[in-house]
């Protein structure tokens, strides 16, 4: 039924409905009978009947999880902590949204070392008051979106927003928690998951190293950052590369680097920015598509915003070759 409604909205690339089909030859026979499957299967249907424009943002999604589940990369069993990190309803800001019903005994039960140790995927009832209050999270967040603030509120330690982030962080822990118990990838198909190949220099030793500091999580490198990565690699390997030879490689890769995160971070927030408030945007709404001076504009800004950036960086490199030279110079003097 899925690959039915994805290929009418797939077919000006007609090679990714096959590249899913792979994927779904290749998955375990366990996880293709699984009660996990159908639940993703079902919850990308309605998804995608909802959102066609968003389909290879669900198609990506399957593939991941089918992915985590081939027959030459099954996933190992996760060690398990004896307490679950589960963060108790009690720390909630006020809310009308009723706690969860298993709240006390699941707690009282997760506590215990013998429940851990006597089901190593997690019991049910664990498994069941993380769900809860996942539930009762998505509430209060939703009641915090809908508030209406003043100024005041924007500058309180305790503002909506910040009750809001709080909020969003413990949910993160308690899915990985979910995750862990249900013995599944934490994996969620988003574009920022996806790793950044690499091959800018002729060098592997080089581009091993940049892509594997690239695609460290939350890192977003600079110039210095990039050219510290080939130092290394040349001094490791022995390269015997030339310092302007490394430097100029380091500004070609910090613009390629940089740019390729940017997009990623770019299509991560396209794919998933906003909140149930947002759900009636379309992208149709645009006002620069029914004005022309204006889309002019943007694309003026555009361009020089490309060249400013262009020219930010040539004044920092030019910097840090000039503070480098005088560096070595005053070496030099006191030798």
């Amino acid at each position: 039924q899925f690959l039915e409604l994805c290929t009418p909205l797939t077919e000006e690339h007609p090679e990714v409905v096959p590249f899913l089909s792979g994927r779904h030859q290749k998955a375990t026979p366990e996880f293709l009978s699984s009660a996990e499957l159908r639940n993703v299967l079902s919850r990308c249907l309605g998804r995608v009947r909802a959102r066609p424009n968003k389909v290879y943002v669900y198609i990506n999604e399957l593939c991941t999880l089918l992915k985590a589940h081939t027959l030459r990369r099954k996933l190992a069993p996760v060690p398990l902590p004896d307490v679950p990190t589960a963060t108790s309803p009690s720390q909630l800001p006020h809310t009308d949204t009723p706690t969860p019903p298993t709240a006390t005994t699941a707690a009282s039960s997760s506590s215990s070392p013998s429940s851990s140790s006597s089901s190593p995927g997690g019991s049910k009832r664990q498994i069941r008051y993380l769900e809860n209050l996942l539930r009762v999270y998505t509430g209060e967040i939703r009641r915090l979106q809908e508030r209406e603030l003043d100024l005041a509120e924007l500058d309180s330690e305790d503002s909506p927003y910040l009750q809001e982030s709080r909020l969003k962080r413990r949910m993160m822990r308690i899915f990985e928690r979910l995750c862990q118990l249900k013995r599944c990838s934490s994996l969620t198909g988003r574009v920022i998951e996806q790793r950044i190949p690499y091959r800018g220099t002729r060098y592997p030793e080089v581009n091993r190293r940049i892509e594997r500091f690239i695609n460290r999580p939350e890192v977003f490198p600079d110039y210095t950052d990039i050219l510290k990565v080939i130092q290394k690699a040349s001094a490791r390997h022995s390269l015997g590369l030339a310092r302007r030879q490394m430097e100029s490689m380091a500004q070609d890769a910090f613009r390629e680097v940089g740019n390729r995160l940017q997009e990623r971070r770019h299509l991560d927030l396209v794919y998933n920015f906003g909140s149930h408030l947002t759900d009636q945007y379309r992208p149709g709404t645009d006002p620069a598509l029914v004005d022309p001076e204006l889309a002019k504009r943007l694309r003026k800004n555009r361009t020089v915003a490309l060249t400013r950036l262009d020219s930010v960086i040539s004044h920092y490199a030019q910097l840090q070759d000039e503070s480098e030279e005088e560096e070595r110079g005053r070496k030099r003097a006191a030798r």
